[in-house]
């Protein structure tokens, strides 16, 4: 939907507001289900030449027949200074992976059905409320970069919980025609008292200062497609001293019959055996789908997957997924 609002008959602003939504069915443990994904509202706005808006709120279902959860994924308020550079205030998708930059809570644009291991384990920090500088398709070698500093991890969107600021540093180049390459750096101390990333009753009795380098690969072209990205994360503590975590994903494609696209993934995420801040649980993922291109805003999914971790053992899954943009 497109709306043209006029202030004192001088000046427009361009607002677009898109939404997205998914139903899935599963067969896993000899039980079949079906459920719902979630509600993606998606609204973007032209305020003036140079500032514009974004915002992303999710609707996620429970386990109760009516009960659901709103997320503010997204609030962004960009500002074009010079060029192709931007300052943006707001709540960010933490500039840190290809995946994390590139694709929002729509469903119709995921490669696969879920997210990788990655980013669904709760390995980096997925968002960050705070402040960055951006630059876009710089030289012949489309040179992107991302600064930001923000509240760190612990924080809430309205305050942060300590004196600390964590710090991303992000670049990429796209040196030929449908490729990506990038690396960054995140940065941040979690202060005592945090509850573990996990989410358990544990909380941490120190600080920690946390180090995540990610690099990432990309090709989506015509035919084939390349997605693979990697972090590693050190969290460094006096009383314990250093530990160090590797997360890890690999994704290929292959477009055939036109609309029909055969994928597959792995993944693969391997803690340290010191680790007291993630869930100390080694996961790894095997899958395959075939993915069905309607059209842009249409996509049918229907994926295999295989999962072993050191706590739930081996899991297998069959999903099938309708997800569409209206």
């Amino acid at each position: 939907m497109l709306m043209n609002i006029s202030w004192y008959g001088s000046e427009a602003q361009d607002t677009q507001i898109k939404g997205f939504v998914d139903v899935l069915t599963t067969y896993q443990d000899d039980k079949l289900s079906f459920g719902l994904g979630e509600q993606d509202l998606f609204i973007t706005s032209e305020l003036t030449d140079r500032i514009t808006f974004l915002g992303e709120s999710v609707f996620k279902f429970g386990m109760s027949p009516t009960s659901f959860n709103v997320s503010i994924e997204r609030i962004v308020l960009k500002y074009n200074f010079k060029g192709n550079h931007n300052i943006l205030i707001g709540k960010h998708h933490t500039p840190l992976n290809y995946w994390n930059d590139t694709y929002h809570h729509g469903r119709v644009f995921f490669p696969t059905i879920y997210r990788p291991l990655l980013f669904s384990s709760n390995v980096i920090p997925l968002h960050t409320t705070g402040i960055g500088v951006q630059g876009e398709n710089l030289g012949k070698l489309k040179l992107g970069y991302d600064v930001m500093a923000g509240n760190g991890i612990g924080s809430s969107d309205i305050s942060d919980n300590d004196k600390y600021k964590s710090l991303t540093a992000a670049l990429h180049i796209k040196p030929f025609e449908k490729w990506r390459v990038g690396g960054s750096v995140y940065y941040d101390k979690i202060s005592p008292g945090f509850i573990t990333h996990h989410g358990s009753a544990d909380t941490v009795d120190f600080v920690i200062t946390q180090l995540i380098y990610s690099g990432s690969l990309s090709y989506f072209g015509k035919r084939f497609e390349l997605l693979t990205e990697g972090s590693l994360v050190t969290n460094s503590m006096d009383s314990i001293g250093t530990t160090t975590s590797v997360a890890f994903y690999g994704y290929g494609g292959i477009k055939f019959a036109k609309k029909f696209t055969g994928y597959a993934r792995y993944d693969l995420i391997n803690f340290d055996t010191n680790e007291i801040y993630f869930d100390n649980d080694n996961k790894m993922t095997v899958l395959a789908g075939i993915r069905f291109q309607v059209n842009y805003l249409v996509v049918v999914k229907l994926e295999y997957q295989y999962d072993e971790s050191d706590r739930n053992g081996i899991n297998n899954m069959v999903t099938g997924q309708v997800a569409i943009g209206f």
